[in-house]
């Protein structure tokens, strides 16, 4: 045990190292985009963004919002007991850094265990909402950056084989990338637009991390209440839980704040 604690402790430390550096790749990625591509491409990489995240929001606020209000849950205090994990998925850019924490949350807001430790691995395999939506707005992009307009039959064609391409996919880094190439390369479309995109990848796979974990919390919620074995007093009590420790951290935060300001004051 000694042996295997020691060798975790050197691999989270390789992992801490990694995550320093990591502002200085994306920082060259870009630059070297830019310097290929010209500073014209900024406008082309806004657009990029500004779509991706309008598409993952309307889905998380739509789509997964309806879905818990017809399982009757709560979406935003669901959000809130997660709030943690998905800034974690969003800063890291990885589903599997928040799987242990937000499967241990998802069992005190009143899942049962052998449907979270069923559902939620199996959904970061199967249920990869962000990484599709993802995928499908790069498809887009590198067909349009080579002067290639997709008509309707050929969209649904390509969202087909994405579905699938898609299952199986890592909860890691960059993965969609090769997704995205072999999509292209499938329909006989060029690959240049992987290069491109390579330079804002990290910004895009932010918020398909998040979605990929919140669909996959979304799912296992459902999968309990379709069973009947979601226990809502357990929610409720954990939420209530929840909010008397905000109200005490907000309690003693305060009385800091009024200490520190009489030893200024004297």
């Amino acid at each position: 045990m000694d042996v295997l604690n020691s060798t975790a402790k050197i691999m989270f430390k390789f992992t801490e190292y990694v995550m320093y550096c990591a502002p200085l790749g994306i920082f060259g990625a870009i630059s070297s985009t830019i310097g290929t591509n010209g500073i014209g491409i900024l406008k082309s990489y806004a657009k990029v963004i500004f779509c991706l995240y309008t598409a993952l929001t309307i889905f998380i606020c739509v789509v997964l919002c309806g879905v818990c209000y017809l399982v009757r849950v709560p979406f935003w205090k669901l959000m809130n007991a997660l709030k943690e994990q998905i800034l974690l998925a969003f800063s890291t850019t990885s589903s599997e850094a928040a799987l242990p924490k937000s499967m241990e949350i998802m069992e005190k807001f009143g899942v049962p265990r052998n449907i979270v430790s069923f559902v939620m691995p199996t959904g970061y395999t199967f249920n990869l909402d962000g990484s599709t939506l993802h995928v499908a707005m790069a498809v887009l992009f590198s067909t349009q950056l080579v002067g290639i307009q997709l008509n309707l039959e050929q969209q649904l064609v390509i969202m087909l084989a994405l579905m699938f391409a898609s299952k199986g996919i890592a909860g890691v880094p960059r993965v969609s990338l090769i997704v995205l190439a072999g999509t292209l390369s499938t329909f006989n479309y060029p690959i240049i637009g992987v290069a491109i995109l390579l330079g804002i990848d990290h910004i895009l796979d932010m918020g398909r991390t998040t979605t990929n974990l919140i669909g996959n919390c979304v799912a296992t919620v459902v999968i309990a209440r379709w069973e009947g074995q979601f226990n809502d007093e357990k929610m409720h009590k954990y939420l209530s839980k929840n909010k008397r420790r905000k109200q005490l951290l907000a309690y003693f935060s305060s009385k800091k704040q009024e200490k520190d300001l009489e030893q200024s004051n004297a």
